[in-house]
Parts: structure tokens; C-alpha cells; sequence
């Protein structure tokens, strides 16, 4: 059978791209010390700072779904002046350095700008707190779900709205079970990548918060600290748990495609 030069090209680049992403991940779990690994598992530094990130990570992904959703949902029905300029601006993170992100963050948040002085006074200081990492984390990942999930509602047909609206819903319920119900898949495929792109932060969270430690941080500490041996096997054990809930997720979202 003749394979169409294109399509073989296209294979050729594909397994590239697939063995440049695969073989650092399977060479560092096969070079990793199964000693050190085990200890590692034990370590209740390295346990700690796991559960902060996936703590942290969760809780800024459903702070994203929150303010994220109904902005995005404006942003698809509603032209306005100077919208272009508007998304520009939630696209920022996107684009600049993460370690400027912390910093910018900790040049607002710290004592010597009234709204680190205000947060602090109400009891939610965020540098040096979980919270802090939480604000990191969704400054960088936050324009993900937005972006995901204006798409989703620009691929839903206004007119299935109209139609609900004229048979006596509010704009609320149309929403609930028209627009969220439809387009819930790419949503859920928008906060996949935020709670992903979150769990995965390092440059803005070290700046604003290098404790307590995420795991990112602490993969980073034991580097500098002991070496690549021993922070190898961290980073194996943050890949493995992070690829069993990215699965899971990922394969939430296929059965709702089926469905």
C-alpha cells in the first residue's frame, strides 16, 4: 500500500516529538537510586510539599472556575469597545517571564504597598502563606480556563439561548442548563490545564512564597542542597502522581465526549 509522503512526514515528526518528550521522563526514573527513591517516599518533607501543591493547585483552579467561567461567558456574548485590548490584558501572564510575575506580585503584596498592608490587616497575608502560592498560581495559569472556556461558548450557537429565554427562562437558568450544559466539556478541559500549568509553577511561587514548600521548590532546594540524586527521585514521585490525576481527568473529559 502507498503512504502518502505527507502523512510519513508527518509520522516522522510526530515520533521526534514524542521521543523528545518521553525518554527524559523514562531516563530519569530508570537512572533514579531505588534506595534513595524509597527513602524518599518516607520523607515527610517531600510528602508535605506534594500535598501543598496539589492542595494549592486544586483550590486555584476552582478560584479560576469561579471569577474565570462568567468572565469568559461575557467575553464570547458581548461585543464592546475595546475588547481586543481587554483580553489582550488577561493574556498577559501568558507571555511574561514567571519570575517577573512573582515579582510583580511581591511588589503589591508586601508591606510596603497598601494592598500587602490591607490583606495582611484583614488576616489573609499572603506573602509566606499558602495563600500566597495560591495567588502566584492562578496570576500564571488563570488566562487557561478563561481562554478554553470563552471558546467553548463561542462554539455554542447563541440561537439555542434565544429559544430558551423566549420559553420563559431567566438568563441564569438558559445559562445553568443550556450554555454550562453544553459546553461543560471545555471548561473541564480548561481547568485540566490550570490545575496542570499551577501544580507545574515554580519561578512566580519561589519569589512570593518559598515557604512552605511546593514541590517544584523543593526539587529545586534538594538540587542545590544534595545534588541531582537526590532530587531526581522527587521529581519522579511529583511525575507519577501528577500523570495518575492528568489521566484520570483527561479520560473524565472522553467519556463526556462519548456521551
Amino acid at each position: 500500500m502507498k503512504i502518502d509522503k505527507l502523512y510519513l512526514i508527518s509520522v516522522l515528526c510526530g515520533a521526534v516529538i514524542i521521543l523528545f518528550i518521553t525518554y527524559p521522563i523514562l531516563n530519569s526514573f530508570i537512572t533514579t537510586d531505588p534506595a534513595i527513591l524509597f527513602k524518599t517516599l518516607k520523607d515527610k518533607e517531600v510528602i508535605n510539599s506534594i500535598w501543598t501543591s496539589i492542595l494549592t493547585a486544586t483550590i486555584t483552579t476552582l478560584v479560576a472556575f469561579v471569577f474565570g467561567v462568567p468572565f469568559a461567558y461575557f467575553l464570547a456574548r458581548k461585543n464592546f469597545k475595546g475588547k481586543g485590548f481587554v483580553e489582550s490584558l488577561v493574556d498577559i501572564p501568558i507571555v511574561i517571564p514567571h519570575t517577573v510575575a512573582g515579582i510583580i506580585l511581591l511588589t503589591v503584596f508586601s508591606k510596603q504597598c497598601w494592598l500587602g498592608r490591607f490583606v495582611s490587616s484583614v488576616g489573609m497575608p499572603v506573602i509566606g502563606t499558602r495563600i500566597g502560592i495560591v495567588v502566584a498560581m492562578l496570576f500564571v495559569s488563570m488566562p487557561l480556563l478563561i481562554n478554553a472556556a470563552k471558546d467553548s461558548f463561542l462554539s455554542i450557537s447563541p440561537k439555542l439561548e434565544n429559544v430558551s429565554r423566549t420559553l420563559g427562562a431567566t438568563h441564569l437558568q438558559t445559562f445553568i442548563y443550556i450554555t454550562f450544559s453544553i459546553g461543560w466539556k471545555g471548561i473541564l478541559t480548561g481547568m485540566i490545564l490550570t490545575w496542570a500549568r499551577s501544580i507545574s509553577e515554580f519561578g512566580a511561587v519561589i519569589i512570593l512564597t518559598y515557604h512552605p514548600m511546593i514541590a517544584p521548590t523543593l526539587i529545586f532546594d534538594r538540587f542545590n542542597a544534595f545534588g541531582l540524586e537526590y532530587s531526581k527521585p522527587v521529581s519522579a514521585i511529583l511525575i507519577i502522581i501528577s500523570l495518575i490525576i492528568f489521566i484520570m481527568l483527561r479520560l473524565l473529559t472522553k467519556r463526556g465526549v462519548k456521551t
